[in-house]
């Protein structure tokens, strides 16, 4: 059990296989698609060796290139900072390069099967994450309004903690089908699926998540909703999601997205590191050896996108940083969108009214870590009084949220995330150095430890960062506002183009933001590969008869439309 209030109804047999098909949106198994040994589509051999364009070098724009690469199409990408996006792992000046903090996405569900696939390509291994309360995790403590309790299970904690989950439980199987759903995504059982989540689409998309809650009869208690949205689920407190849609929580709860969560070892931005370096075995037109770093001169990316623009015959024409101008019959965007609001001169033209309208509506969530390392994890160590370990995990309703504990061994150094939190905790933090930070984390900390000298085993300095104030994000992650799911689906299903004006094709939209599941990199590459599919089509490709394609299927799954009127 990986959480201090379970989401849901517990599973009679927790060794089934995990959710494979991650959303109920646009049920197609990626996974099944990825693992088929015709591959994923083929183009007519008179456009091997084309160029396309890849904005934005994080995990979604690897993979996206990855496979067109594979494909024989020559993909040219463009990254403003690093590979790696939001998969950006990090060391500590002066220590051991074993120690890295994750500054973005450090832990990944089982559910995320399409993932798996590339961990599982570039050989990568995850073990446990310690999340409140997960078996991996020795002890967790849940400080709110000054008042401490140490728990190994939710069975230590005090009797309100469980009347919240049951609460939760009651909360959404009244609400919103939840077991029916569940079942329905184990089984693939896409009619249900479609059929469940129409109504519940109509139902609920204007709906928040503290709007949620408060119309179930589960939590008329106000202190009820209150511990929920400090404690919350699987990886803590949720009430800074409370103005979200329902619907973004739904489909994090259904795909078990917050559940028995991994780590990637030795840090997840190996992911698109390695996958830029990988010379695939099954390859079209490119010799054998080939890779994304040996298709770019140096081995590295091209620079910034600062402008777009169509030219003549529907191209699609990128100037660079540097003052490079290229042209292209098609490319992939997949930075986070407001960079076309903002950091990128685009023409009108690139996009329907509506897309834009959609892009300027996206909203973004803001987020903070601060991370230490020390010298061992002294956590483990016994208080002479309690037995008890003198440190653990911990959600409190101080400014610090979320602290997280994480070793490679009891002999070795380790790291401290002293500090996770979002949206107006983490513009809290915005104003503070780092060095700021530590400081009022620390004596947040000790307050709930006083007995336990922190400061003592840190053995260099902190690292932060606020993805609000990082210039090529401008926030963490996605999450749709009540009414906003006629705009994600508007960018979601950008990938299919027939029925767009041809001025109007040739540019796909991809990246987490673009997903029904954002701030989760399964999410990031779904759409990854619906732009590729995108691509393949726009050059006249096809997938095989017996491996159809995101678009081949699309009349049978796509996303419900409600009215515009």
């Amino acid at each position: 059990m990986t959480s201090t209030v379970p989401n849901a109804v517990e599973h009679a047999d927790e060794q089934q296989l995990p959710i494979t098909m991650f959303g109920p949106d646009f049920p197609y198994a990626y996974d099944d698609f990825l693992a088929h040994p015709a591959g994923l589509g083929q183009i007519p051999a008179t456009e091997h060796g084309a160029e396309v364009a890849v904005i934005g070098g994080g995990l979604s724009g690897v993979v996206a290139a990855y496979e067109l690469m594979k494909m024989g199409l020559k993909p040219v990408v463009y990254e403003a900072d690093q590979i790696g996006g939001r998969l950006r792992t990090v060391g500590f000046e002066g220590c051991d390069p074993s120690l890295t903090a994750e500054m973005g996405a450090m832990r990944f569900p089982p559910s995320s099967t399409a993932l798996q696939h590339y961990i599982d390509l570039v050989g990568l291994e995850t073990r446990p994450f310690p999340n409140p309360l997960a078996e991996a995790t020795p002890s967790t403590v849940v400080d709110l309004k000054g008042e401490s309790h140490y728990a190994t299970s939710v069975d230590d904690l005090p009797q309100v903690y469980r009347d919240v989950m049951n609460a939760w439980n009651a909360c959404l199987e009244d609400g919103a089908d939840f077991s029916d759903m569940n079942q329905a995504m184990r089984e693939r059982d896409v009619p249900r699926i479609r059929e469940i989540w129409a109504r519940l689409v109509e139902k609920l998309d204007n709906q928040t998540f503290y709007g949620f809650l408060c119309e179930s009869e589960s939590f008329k208690s106000f202190r009820h909703r209150e511990i929920f949205g400090q404690v919350g689920f699987g990886t803590g407190g949720w009430d800074t999601d409370f103005p979200n849609s329902i619907l973004e929580i739904l489909r994090v709860v259904y795909t078990e997205a917050d559940d028995h969560h991994r780590g990637i070892v030795g840090g997840s931005q190996q992911l698109p590191l390695r996958l830029w370096e990988r010379e695939p075995q099954k390859i079209v037109h490119w010799p054998y050896g080939t890779s994304l770093k040996s298709l770019h001169p140096d081995g590295e990316p091209k620079p910034a996108v600062t402008r777009l623009h169509r030219t003549a015959g529907n191209q699609i024409t990128v100037t660079d940083a540097n003052g490079d101008i290229r042209t292209y019959k098609a490319a992939i965007f997949t930075a986070q969108s407001w960079m076309l609001l903002s950091k990128i001169a685009c023409d009108d033209s690139l996009f329907p009214i509506d897309h834009w309208t959609a892009i300027e509506r996206t909203h973004y969530m803001e987020s903070s870590k601060l991370f230490v390392p020390v010298d061992r994890p002294f956590w483990l160590d016994k208080d002479e009084e309690t037995g008890r370990d003198v440190m653990s995990m911990t959600l409190t309703d101080r400014m610090t949220r979320g602290t997280y504990l994480l070793d490679d061994g009891p002999d070795k150094p380790a790291v401290i995330c002293l500090s996770y939190t979002w949206c107006d905790d983490s513009l809290k933090w915005l104003p503070l150095s780092a060095s700021e930070r530590m400081e009022v984390m620390l004596k947040s900390l000790g307050e709930i430890y006083p007995k336990v000298d922190i400061r003592k085993h840190i053995i260099g300095n902190p690292v932060t960062v606020s993805w609000e104030n990082e210039p090529y994000f401008m926030g963490a992650f996605k999450a749709n506002l009540p009414g906003h799911y006629r705009y994600q689906r508007r960018l979601f299903t950008h990938f299919m183009q027939e029925s767009l004006p041809e001025d109007k094709r040739g540019i796909f939209l991809a990246g987490d933001d673009i997903s029904w599941t954002a701030g989760w990199a399964e999410g990031a590459i779904q759409t990854a590969l619906n732009a590729v599919w995108g691509v393949m089509h726009h050059f006249g490709g096809t997938t095989d008869a017996t491996n159809p394609g995101p678009g081949d299927v699309y009349a049978d799954i796509a996303p419900v439309e409600l009215p515009e009127d």
